[in-house]
């Protein structure tokens, strides 16, 4: 793998008249299509585009670098977000070849902030998967061993950062899938808090869970993108109008009586060993440099998994009516009636997973269950949600694995969904809570392959969060 060139590195190139941002973008497209074939991270590169805005930039970009926090530094999108005249299918062959006529919130204020985007990344199918294995496109593979998955949904994401090509990228994360294939791909992965990052333009899996956030290769560069992507957005009805910090000053490393809560729910039975002792560590390196380890407790942790995929699949059921192939996206050639052009094109378009969750979610709305099954999961939700107003009473960040084990070989979980859900375990729950959290990479288990720290912050303090994996960052 390249090491991945830092925004403060492409930067200082710049500055020092050293590389033009055409340079800088035409070795990252070459390094992409390079490793594509056999890392499969890319769905659509943007080669044209991405060539034709940092040209542009060339002979001004010395102004640019103290005016725009990403002047001239390549940037790739996770594939379920809207990027005017580009390819944006999810990862679905229902949406194989639709070009969207607007961009996403997202989208729009990184080309403010200077971003080069390069492309869009390979995901689960609209973002319903752990490994990047739902993708109709085929898998994207680990770049620390591409026999291994590189976690999902927003795999691709994570793949293109991990393999050196972009020195941040956009995800998603409805339950875990930014955080855990950050953890499972060795590089940092940051979800916000819900409502601190405009949806607008994201293709909608479960609105109340979902949120954008970055990939970066360091603490830094995932504080300086969250910079340039958050605040406030009227096309977002769900978008919080709370003031943005200036994340980067908040980056001290000082964390003397910084009070970290560790919840022993999440480290027991179904905790890979090596991965309990590498989190262990990494705690203990946090309590080195000056933190108070404090115990807290998560009581409703045991019902996350039901809870998350009955909410997240009710969502799923009414956000994909709208895929019938009447308005866009991809429409059947058999079909005689109304009643069959919509069987045909969503049993023909959709891939197994969205089928299994479309139908779950259905099954849960029904009447006769909506009680029974999608209202008590609500109720419960809000068990979780004061879970955690309780032990932000005796901390300030909470610390627990990310996933539950290293990375998996492909094809090891594919015929298993629940062996695969179980593995979102502690990331599913602070999306029903609504929570910042962050993965950030915590040593490699024996064969190589990259374990992550989950640190979870309350609402809006994303700036503790980030300090608090920054000050990680820094201890050897």
């Amino acid at each position: 793998m390249s090491k991945t060139l830092s925004i403060e590195d492409i930067h200082n190139l710049y500055a020092a008249g050293d590389a033009k941002p055409s340079e800088i973008t035409r070795a990252a497209l070459d390094r992409i299509e390079q490793d594509n074939e056999r890392l499969n991270a890319y769905l659509t590169i943007n080669r044209e585009g991405a060539l034709a805005a940092a040209a542009a930039l060339d002979g001004e970009i010395q102004s640019a670098i103290k005016e725009k926090p990403l002047a001239g530094v390549p940037v790739a999108i996770k594939d379920n977000m809207c990027t005017e005249g580009v390819r944006t299918t999810c990862g679905s062959r229902i949406l194989g070849n639709y070009i969207p006529q607007y961009s996403a919130t997202v989208v729009k204020k990184l080309e403010a902030a200077g971003a080069i985007i390069v492309g869009k990344t390979n995901m689960d199918e609209f973002a319903m998967g752990s490994s990047t294995e739902n993708s109709a496109f085929g898998p994207a593979r680990n770049p620390h061993n591409p026999d291994y998955v590189p976690g999902g949904s927003s795999g691709g994401s994570a793949v293109t950062v991990a393999a050196g090509h972009v020195p941040v990228s956009l995800g998603s994360d409805t339950g875990g899938s930014i955080r855990q294939p950050g953890s499972f791909c060795g590089v940092v992965g940051l979800k916000p808090t819900y409502g601190r990052v405009s949806r607008f333009g994201l293709v909608a899996f479960a609105s109340s869970l979902d949120q954008i956030g970055p990939f970066a290769a360091n603490v830094k560069d995932a504080a300086r993108t969250l910079q340039a992507i958050s605040g406030h957005d009227r096309h977002d009805a769900t978008s919080a109008n709370v003031e943005v910090p200036d994340y980067l000053s908040a980056l001290t490393g000082d964390i003397k009586g910084l009070r970290v809560g560790v919840p022993p729910e999440c480290f027991g039975e179904g905790l890979d060993a090596e991965v309990k002792a590498k989190v262990e560590a990494a705690i203990k390196k946090l309590e080195d440099r000056g933190a108070e380890i404090v115990e807290v407790h998560l009581p409703h942790t045991r019902y996350v998994i039901a809870v998350y995929y009955l909410i997240a699949t009710a969502e799923a059921s009414s956000n994909l009516a709208r895929f019938d192939g009447v308005r866009y996206g991809f429409r059947t050639e058999e079909a005689r009636t109304l009643s069959e052009l919509y069987r045909r094109t969503r049993d023909e378009g959709f891939g197994a997973e969205v089928k299994r969750r479309i139908m779950l979610g259905t099954f849960a709305l029904s009447s006769g269950y909506y009680d029974a099954y999608y209202e008590k999961a609500q109720r419960v939700r809000t068990m979780l949600v004061n879970d955690f107003a309780e032990a932000f009473k005796k901390c300030d960040v909470i610390a627990t694995p990310t996933a539950p084990t290293p990375p998996f070989k492909i094809g090891d979980k594919s015929d298993d969904p629940l062996a695969m859900y179980l593995g979102d375990i502690y990331t599913v729950t602070i999306n029903l809570a609504g929570l910042p959290g962050i993965s950030v990479p915590c040593g490699n288990s024996l064969n190589g392959l990259p374990v992550g720290l989950q640190l979870i912050g309350n609402h809006f303090d994303e700036a503790r969060l980030l300090n608090a994996a920054f000050a990680h960052e820094q201890q050897p």
